[in-house]
């Protein structure tokens, strides 16, 4: 299928949403109407099912269903705070409005305080898309139809995305409530099922998805076999992770040749972007850069539809730029909300000098785009560098302070930065001591309609093959497998490796959107530049070199993963190799909504989160491997003879430690 029919497909697809909350309304207005209802006094305006029964109605219950399942948190700030915070990657930045979720202090709990994410917000999301999905299974299975977009696609979405959500249940909390029926009255009784349950329901959803769906439809904006495929890997391998490892012995060894049959049909039909660049270079919705084979499935998001559901997530990973000297906000800034920033651990899993992603996913350069006289130099907007951050590594001893603006050794166009930032300086004070930041910019988008707009429009990723590859080579280690987890491992790696010839200074993110937003923005006014900082950060001689990251010795990795391991304090060979396959996730995976969950169920989250996450540090727990059940579902349940629950029982409910 030709690119441009596929971005019109989508964009179809896109509309349905809309389209179909006002066809449920209209539905349930022509079902409760008759020619005699005006003068019965009939209310006109009640609701029912009845469009579900249809076969249009139940093709646009399933495009409701995947935006509420797939998109939906993306407009709030539930997923960075639930995958991202409190983990070894990322701590609170300079706005600490959800720092609860990172902080694991007396403000997170079944009640979280002061935050704009509260405990049951994420909870609440799942359960509608559930609700919705229960529905869309029974209509599908009930229908008398022979409609293959029916009883095929719509009949395997509606697995596919009730596992889904369920899986994210999960993940985060442990055992819940199995709910496997719509609810047509009031329902106030609801009994936590097992961990082991509601893994068992979600791979049985998810074969049944696998069974129906194919790969005719174009990933990632559909849900393919490929796209089950991959989180029926995902399932399995989180059944044999650590958290589970009190019942899962049965199922363990089954489980983890599943994941990797699994993963290698995946892999076979997603090549990797023969550069790491390539996932992160968006020049407007719907480009290219969103359609690359190595994607499997993405949430999905438009021009067309940004009035009505957006984007958010751009916001969180900026860093303060538009408060310095010379400097003001502009389009491919970004709005900076700065609630996340980079970890230490983060600035040096990386080897910085032949790893090309650390380089490619962290913006590390700004220019002047304000203008204006700085120590009484004169810059100029559009030419000159304004900021800068030096990612070196912990033994330089080149700089003396974190602020090195009158050093010769990094003057651009023959002027000092105004602002230079150093993650290891001499004076041991790095990048913890004020608001500032490389910002993570694989969400970044230009695109938006004005410079305050947080309506983004670019689709975020949800499964890609890199991880894919990582979740077999995670199967192989848990096996004993070690030398068949290395070519998957390696893969993944050498993509990330420098290719001979390539400018290793250059650089691009989202921010290449700008020329397609609604405001228009002069060249100058941009803080945006296709540069970074390696040559500055790394101190060596340009250079244009192939590289090569292949691991062939398990007792000799990595030197940045010997570090590691050695400060987690880790010895056998399983240990070593769990590491190495955590840090390769985050090299990898670095902001991609994956981290906590990852940490949580291998029971790495802990001491990680202890070492690398300063404000965690001191006040996590075991206990924090699971987040809290929201009070308000607590509250909310009663007793099978209708009585509300006890102290002891609501106590019961809970997880431990909450």
């Amino acid at each position: 299928m030709k690119l441009n029919n596929i971005k019109k497909m989508k964009n179809n697809i896109k509309h349905y949403s809309k389209l179909f909350a006002a066809l449920v309304f209209l539905g349930s207005i022509l079902s409760s109407c008759t020619k005699d209802s005006f003068l019965d006094e009939t209310l006109t305006t009640q609701r029912d099912n009845t469009f579900f029964e249809t076969e249009e109605g139940i093709i646009q219950l399933a495009v409701g269903a995947n935006q509420r399942s797939l998109a939906a948190i993306f407009q709030g700030e539930e997923q960075f705070a639930t995958t991202n915070y409190g983990t070894d990657e990322f701590h609170v930045g300079g706005d600490a409005t959800n720092s609860s979720w990172n902080n694991y202090d007396a403000t997170f709990g079944p009640i979280v305080q002061t935050t704009r994410t509260q405990a049951e917000h994420a909870w609440d999301r799942y359960w509608i898309a559930i609700g919705m999905t229960n529905q869309l299974i029974q209509a599908a299975t009930n229908i008398e139809s022979s409609n293959p977009a029916v009883k095929q696609v719509a009949l395997g979405e509606g697995y596919f995305l009730r596992a889904y959500n369920y899986l994210k249940l999960v993940r985060q909390y442990g055992g819940v409530p199995l709910k496997l029926e719509p609810s047509n009255t009031l329902e106030l009784e609801f009994a936590r099922a097992s961990a082991e349950e509601v893994l068992a329901q979600i791979i049985d959803d998810l074969n049944q998805a696998y069974n129906l769906l194919d790969n005719s439809r174009q990933a990632p904006v559909n849900i393919t076999r490929d796209a089950v495929a991959h989180y029926l890997a995902k399932a399995h391998l989180t059944r044999a992770s650590e958290i589970n490892d009190a019942w899962n012995g049965d199922t363990k060894a089954a489980d983890l040749a599943r994941v990797i049959q699994l993963s290698d049909e995946v892999i076979a039909n997603h090549p990797l972007a023969s550069n790491f660049q390539e996932l992160w270079r968006f020049t407007q919705p719907d480009d290219d850069s969103e359609f690359l084979p190595e994607l499997i499935l993405s949430a999905q998001f438009t021009k067309a539809t940004h009035a009505s559901y957006s984007n958010f997530n751009h916001v969180a990973f900026t860093a303060r730029y538009d408060d310095m000297t010379t400097m003001k906000r502009d389009l491919t800034g970004m709005r900076p909300y700065s609630r996340l920033a980079a970890t230490y651990f983060t600035y040096d899993v990386y080897d910085k000098v032949n790893d090309s992603r650390f380089w490619k996913t962290f913006r590390t350069k700004h220019r002047v785009n304000r203008g204006g006289e700085f120590d009484g130099i004169e810059y100029i907007p559009g030419v000159d560098l304004g900021i800068m951050y030096i990612i070196n590594s912990p033994d330089d001893t080149r700089f003396a302070n974190t602020r090195n603006n009158n050093d010769p050794g990094i003057l651009y166009n023959g002027k000092p930065i105004p602002h230079v930032y150093v993650a290891h300086a001499n004076d041991g004070v790095g990048l913890f001591a004020e608001p500032r930041f490389p910002s993570l910019t694989k969400h970044f988008d230009s695109s938006r309609n004005s410079i305050n707009d947080n309506r983004g429009m670019r689709d975020e990723i949800l499964a890609r093959s890199a991880e894919t590859y990582l979740m077999a080579a995670e199967a192989h280690i848990r096996l004993g497998n070690y030398a068949q987890a290395l070519p998957y491992i390696n893969d993944v790696r050498n993509r990330a490796t420098y290719k001979a010839g390539e400018d290793r200074a250059y650089y691009e993110d989202g921010a290449e959107a700008y020329p397609t937003s609604d405001f228009s923005q002069p060249f100058e006014d941009n803080s945006y530049m296709n540069e970074n900082s390696y040559y500055e950060s790394n101190g060596i001689p340009v250079t244009t070199a192939a590289t090569d990251l292949t691991v062939t010795d398990i007792a000799n990795l990595p030197a940045e993963d010997e570090a590691i391991i050695a400060t987690l304090g880790y010895g056998g060979d399983y240990d070593r190799m769990m590491c190495f396959l955590l840090n390769e996730r985050s090299r990898e995976l670095m902001g991609e909504w994956h981290r906590w969950e990852d940490l949580s169920r291998t029971l790495t989250l802990v001491a990680r989160a202890r070492e690398y996450n300063p404000e965690a540090s001191p006040n996590i727990q075991d206990f924090h491997v699971l987040r809290p059940i929201p009070q308000t579902h607590i509250d909310a349940v009663y007793n099978s003879e209708g009585t509300p629950l006890t102290p002891e029982q609501k106590d019961a409910m809970q997880n431990p430690g909450y």
